[in-house]
């Protein structure tokens, strides 16, 4: 989908329904980052925290970079509701963290990652930019959480395609950073930004979510200009769910690590 914001409506539905991340996924990428309780991590595009805050749990200290306000209000909320009180928020884009090199010094993190944003972001410039931080020996773990869900091959993944292409006019290809191509560009810039030992590890898992988790999730991948509202909403939402049927909407997902090492030098 064409997203010109994720302030508004869309931050709030990105908090409430947007996808996670499980124990299992958080394990194995901080065992890939051999992060421990001394271990300070920045998270970039960390958007309501959902990956910053179980991470933030298991080791020193986090810092959560975003570039949209009401993003980071929910993330501080959520860190907070969780009991999770080592985690600071920058508002910056991904174009705007050399900054925070001569604000800390260079080298000051463990480990940096990017949860499903790194489509939005220029990654050659961002994994240069994440050589400074992130201290010799460190890593740099890109993260996708699944497939976009009207991209799925399930037959209520089609009717939910079919829907939000007739609803907002206009086909819906674009796979946020999935697909073989993109992730092949990613590792291609994480080596020739200096990371090496670039490694992929998946942890797959089954959801179910219900109708209102998954109209929940679509909205939050709006703009604030398509989500609809009042009658409007009404009718969207009652085509939406005669279209994909009967709850709930199995999905298999999986999560991908793509995890690379800073050298020495």
């Amino acid at each position: 989908m064409t997203v010109s914001t994720f302030g508004g409506p869309v931050a709030e539905f990105y908090a409430r329904f947007r996808r996670g991340y499980p124990e299992a996924v958080v394990a194995r990428l901080g065992a890939a980052l051999d992060l421990n309780v001394g271990s300070r991590v920045l998270d970039v595009g960390c958007g309501t925290g959902q990956l910053t805050i179980p991470l933030a749990a298991r080791i020193r200290a986090a810092l959560g970079v975003d570039v949209e306000p009401d993003m980071l209000r929910f993330a501080r909320r959520a860190a907070l509701d969780a009991g999770v009180g080592n985690v600071s928020w920058l508002l910056a884009s991904d174009a705007e963290l050399g900054a925070v090199a001569a604000l800390t010094g260079e080298h000051m993190f463990d480990a940096a990652t990017i949860g499903q944003a790194l489509h939005w972001m220029d990654a050659p410039r961002l994994f240069r930019t994440l050589r400074r931080l992130v201290r010799p020996g460190g890593g740099v773990a890109v993260i996708t959480n699944g497939e976009p869900q009207w991209l799925l091959d399930t037959g209520w993944s089609r009717a939910l395609r079919a829907h939000l292409e007739a609803w907002l006019g206009q086909p819906l290809t674009a796979r946020c950073g999935t697909d073989r191509d993109a992730q092949r560009a990613y590792r291609e810039a994480l080596a020739n930004a200096g990371f090496g030992r670039i490694e992929e590890i998946a942890v797959e898992h089954r959801e179910a979510p219900l109708f209102d988790g998954l109209v929940g999730s679509v909205y939050s991948a709006m703009s604030p200009e398509t989500i609809p509202t009042g009658r409007e909403r009404e009718t969207f939402e009652a085509r939406l769910r005669a279209a994909v049927g009967a709850e709930p909407y199995p999905e298999d997902v999986r999560v991908t690590l793509l995890v690379g090492r800073r050298g020495a030098g």
